[in-house]
């Protein structure tokens, strides 16, 4: 079993910021790509930034400039930093992992969602 617990979300004003981070935590052995998506009320979720193990990393052209992702391999985390945020953002944030278990399964695991809302 593999678990990702999700914390940082909250309220806060537009043009705040804001950072989330994930820890996984489990059977695991490694951990490929990380990434954070997110959904909003009446949209379907997408990608907002993802991490390879390696390090590279791709946003969503709307949070590019203002977002950046992290990891920390030793933590087994990833970090969402959050800057210039805009009402636009609120939405459930979920936590994403491509997991190699100690059972040498591959998971897609997902964490719980955390709630980011941006207003004044």
């Amino acid at each position: 079993q593999v678990q990702l617990v999700e914390s940082g979300g909250g309220l806060v004003q537009p043009g705040g910021s804001l950072r989330l981070s994930c820890a996984a935590s489990g059977s695991i052995f490694s951990i490929n790509a990380m990434g954070w998506y997110r959904q909003a009320p009446g949209k379907e979720r997408e990608l907002v930034a993802r991490i390879t193990s390696g390090g590279s990393t791709n946003y969503a052209d709307s949070v590019k400039g203002r977002f950046i992702i992290s990891r920390d391999n030793g933590k087994n985390t990833v970090y969402l930093q959050m800057n210039s945020l805009k009402p636009e953002d609120t939405a459930v944030y979920y936590c994403n992992a491509v997991v190699v278990t100690v059972e040498w399964k591959t998971l897609d695991a997902w964490g719980q969602g955390t709630l980011v809302t941006v207003s004044s």
